[in-house]
């Protein structure tokens, strides 16, 4: 058994827990990528901690949870309420919904940075034509954020309402029917029996939105790097920046670091929750 077991357990070993280890003894330590590291204790953390890009950084992955943890989670549940309704159609309503999740994200980004919000030649520009103003809003300090969240909104709401879907569709059909026909709504429909059954599906989605919502990179990098004067700069792009621009790898380790402690807080809430269900 355990011979099977072995080429897995070598992967996992080599990819996931050796570069685990590596990077938890580099966060006390001060390398720059070619010399040998320095033991320095916490003073990457004391670095942080008097950082100020770092607290906006922070900042800024708090909020894009809070974003992602409401918007696109209501968005997603009552898709997939409504496909679930839907008799014919629904393979097409699913792959549609599905379809920005398939597209490269780097393609996403030049789409909506090029051809949406671009006052010039993209729909903001259009729109400018009627009387309506509308700038950029990767250009202002007070949006750069928010107009990132939103490419970030459309690409994932429908990955978490196929989710849903799936789940939606094992519940029982007696408690639906019997649910209609003692006069329940569509939202009562929803209160008191799809929402209740699919409680750890949902759960378990919240939880993976902290983790993703701490480890965006990728949207905020070729949108806008951070900018404009770090009003969108995130934990993941910070970590960037400090390992590969600044080489202070040490740093940028620490700052890995505190993205893991959020990821499994979470990952511990969840646990803990699931426990108690299972308890009772």
């Amino acid at each position: 058994m355990w011979l099977f077991a072995l080429p897995a357990l070598a992967i996992n070993v080599v990819i996931i827990l050796i570069p685990a280890l590596l990077t938890v003894a580099l966060a006390f330590c001060r390398w720059d990528g070619f010399s040998m590291p320095v033991f320095v204790g916490l003073a990457n953390f004391q670095a942080l901690y008097d950082d100020r890009v770092f607290w906006i950084a922070l900042g800024n992955n708090i909020k894009w949870t809070l974003i992602f943890l409401t918007v696109p989670i209501a968005i997603g549940l009552l898709a997939a309420t409504l496909m679930l309704m839907v008799r014919r159609g629904r393979m097409l309503f699913q792959i549609a919904y599905f379809m920005p999740v398939v597209v490269a994200t780097a393609i996403t980004a030049r789409v909506w940075q090029g051809m949406i919000y671009n006052p010039s030649t993209g729909v903001f520009g259009l729109v400018s034509r009627f009387g309506i103003e509308l700038s950029d809003p990767l250009a202002h300090t007070q949006s750069a954020l928010y107009g990132i969240a939103v490419v970030d909104l459309w690409h994932w709401w429908g990955f978490i309402a196929v989710i849903f879907l799936a789940a939606l569709r094992q519940v029982p059909q007696e408690n639906v029917e019997a649910a209609r026909l003692d006069g329940a709504g569509f939202f009562d429909l929803m209160r008191y029996i799809l929402i209740p059954a699919i409680a750890p599906t949902i759960k378990l989605m919240m939880v993976m939105t902290v983790i993703w919502s701490f480890l965006v990179f990728d949207f905020v990098y070729i949108l806008t790097q951070g900018g404009p004067a770090y009003s969108s700069e995130v934990l993941s792009t910070l970590a960037y920046r400090n390992a590969f621009f600044e080489f202070e790898i040490g740093r940028a380790a620490a700052v890995s670091l505190v993205i893991a402690l959020f990821g499994l807080t979470a990952t511990f809430a969840y646990v803990r929750l699931q426990s108690k269900e299972e308890a009772n």
